[in-house]
């Protein structure tokens, strides 16, 4: 026997466990493993398992379903460009309206302090023609009172009728027209005139109207086609029987302006 026999054997055993590779990938809808085994004959070559596995199939529901919720994310995004293309229009309009408002608004104040200037104006030329309606009575009364000889017995006359009735065509004593007023006044002191107030507007020597006199003859129109006549009695008053309205008055330059006036005394 030989010595060697009687020891313990130490090799080490032959490696007996498996070792597998697994490849796995996905092509085409389909999943292919590949496993390959080591523990093969010595003079095999290494042999290789593949194992294909077909994906489960997408089904009508599911493709149904996502179209389903691509339409709906896109009725999403149409309804948002939607609101708020409907936003900026409200507020353009919105903006529009709050100019518009401010336009009226400012014109409004600028019709309200027109109207307000207008009537200051109109208050203080009233109030001008007040003090001048005053100061003419004042100084009327002292030229009518300085008049002498026939121009003062003509404005006593004048004076007399104030307050009658203007009847068209009437010559006195209880009423007047314009040019029958001046008529009848000029008999009174011995002075005969025409009729009407065309042949009075030139029935004597046209004088301005800044160099009145008493007793000057005033008319409205041209001369010669004058269609109204009254007698200056000083103090920038005139007297004459105005219109049916008002009958036989005193009234300043101012009232009614003269176009001419003519002198005769």
């Amino acid at each position: 026997m030989s010595p060697n026999a009687l020891i313990p054997s130490h090799r080490k055993p032959r490696r007996s466990a498996s070792s597998r590779a697994l490849r796995a990938g996905v092509t085409g809808g389909f999943l292919t493993l590949a496993v390959t085994g080591a523990t093969v004959p010595a003079n095999a070559l290494e042999k290789s398992v593949s194992e294909t596995q077909e994906m489960p199939t997408i089904t009508a529901a599911l493709a149904t379903s996502a179209t389903e919720s691509a339409d709906a994310a896109q009725q999403a995004a149409f309804a948002y460009e939607r609101q708020a293309l409907q936003d900026a229009a409200a507020a353009k309009a919105d903006k529009a309206a709050n100019k518009a408002k401010a336009a009226a608004e400012k014109k409004a104040q600028a019709e309200a302090e027109a109207k307000k200037a207008a009537d200051e104006a109109r208050k203080a030329q009233d109030a001008a023609q007040t003090r001048a309606s005053r100061s003419d009575d004042r100084t009327s009364l002292s030229t009518s009172s300085s008049a002498t000889g026939s121009a003062a017995a003509l404005v006593s006359f004048l004076k007399a009728q104030l307050g009658k009735a203007y009847v068209l065509g009437s010559s006195g004593p209880s009423s007047y027209d314009c040019s029958g007023l001046t008529q009848a006044a000029f008999s009174q002191i011995g002075v005969s005139l025409p009729r009407v107030s065309q042949s009075q507007s030139t029935a004597g020597t046209q004088v301005s109207l800044s160099n009145l006199q008493v007793g000057d003859i005033l008319y409205w129109g041209s001369a010669g086609s004058a269609y109204h006549v009254a007698v200056y009695v000083g103090g920038g008053n005139f007297i004459g029987a105005q219109n049916p309205s008002t009958g036989i008055v005193e009234r300043p330059l101012s009232y009614d302006e003269p176009t001419g006036a003519v002198r005769v005394l």
